[in-house]
């Protein structure tokens, strides 16, 4: 297929963000509808000139559709993943897959049923500089993996009515970096230990979540991963990984917003740190659509298949057990 006709299902923040690149045809990738229950559906599609659908019905059940972006709710993924399924359609879905284990292994059962492809929206991957470290250990240029360490900072909290319904921090912001973990030292996670506070905002303490966390990770090649999370850095979006080894190690940093440096009797002064994700990952959100496109054009594997989906939420719920628990938690006891 030349063109790769898709339709977009939601188009929340996440939703209008692929709408817009993909408005641009990345790799011959165009979107042929969009649909949300929120009126907000038809304001992005008159802006970026999009037909609107009246149901997912419409989506699903257009033949000269090839594939579906969900961006929807979370609580909506599996039930959607499985109708685009049921209609032969490529298969793009936001992470978490769900906040229920078992609403997930419904869904990927159906999508193996089918023989569809899928592909979750883990976009750090594609990042050049994250990329660049897992190619380095992969190639065993930093030996024997002994530490991974993650540093995942926000802004700013999300408001509180999302911390409400996303699952948590573990679940809705965590969740990119045991990802990470896991694709960077090239071993799955066995065992989960959790510490959190109410560092930055009460409000996200009332809702029943943290705003400030670090998690340990055992992997099964004896790695250790650490990973330190906060709702808010005043300084901007920091996002880090390091992997250490026995040869050596390899770390990607932040970019600055511009490469411009002031040197004057003051001192040194360098540019801040992009000040969000839409401005820190436009390019792998890009590079991974051209994944995307090339693997359902030549049938080639998922880069972000759905086992890569599921092993981030049991890491996220061990990462909840054990704070509630007090205690290391074996991913085994998640399932």
């Amino acid at each position: 297929m030349s063109t790769l006709r898709i339709g977009i299902l939601g188009t929340g923040r996440i939703g209008a963000l692929h709408a817009e690149l993909l408005r641009h045809e990345v790799d011959g990738i165009r979107p042929e509808a969009v649909y949300d229950i929120s009126p907000v559906a038809a304001e992005v599609g008159a802006r970026l000139g999009i037909p609107v659908a009246g149901s997912p019905d419409d989506i699903f059940d257009d033949p000269s559709i090839d594939a579906v972006a969900i961006c929807t709710s979370t609580d909506t993924h599996p039930d959607l993943m499985i109708r685009a399924a049921e209609s032969g359609k490529a298969i793009f879905c936001e992470k978490p897959l769900s906040l229920d284990l078992a609403e997930v292994d419904r869904a990927l059962a159906a999508v193996r049923a089918a023989g569809v492809y899928l592909q979750i929206g883990f976009n750090r991957r594609f990042d050049p500089s994250h990329r660049a470290v897992q190619q380095a250990v992969a190639a065993g240029e930093v030996g024997d993996v002994h530490l991974v360490r993650i540093t995942s900072r926000d802004p700013a909290p999300p408001p509180v009515s999302y911390v409400e319904v996303s699952g948590g921090i573990f679940l809705d912001m965590t969740i990119h970096d045991f990802d990470m973990a896991r694709y960077v030292s090239g071993s799955e996670v066995t065992e989960v230990y959790a510490k959190g506070d109410v560092r930055v905002d009460p409000s996200i303490g009332e809702a029943g979540d943290l705003d400030t966390a670090v998690i340990v990770l055992t992997h099964e090649n004896r790695a250790i991963t650490t990973i330190d999370n906060s709702r808010r850095a005043v300084y901007g979006y920091d996002q880090r990984v390091e992997v250490f080894g026995s040869g050596g190690m390899v770390a990607s940093e932040n970019p600055l917003a511009t490469t411009t440096v002031l040197r004057n009797e003051s001192g040194t002064r360098a540019s801040t740190l992009p000040y969000f994700f839409t401005e820190r990952y436009i390019p792998s959100y890009v590079a991974g659509w051209k994944a995307f496109a090339g693997a359902v054009r030549t049938g080639g594997p998922s880069p972000v298949d759905g086992d890569d989906g599921r092993a981030p939420l049991v890491i996220g719920l061990a990462a909840w057990k054990s704070i509630r628990e007090q205690r290391p938690v074996s991913t085994a006891e998640i399932g």
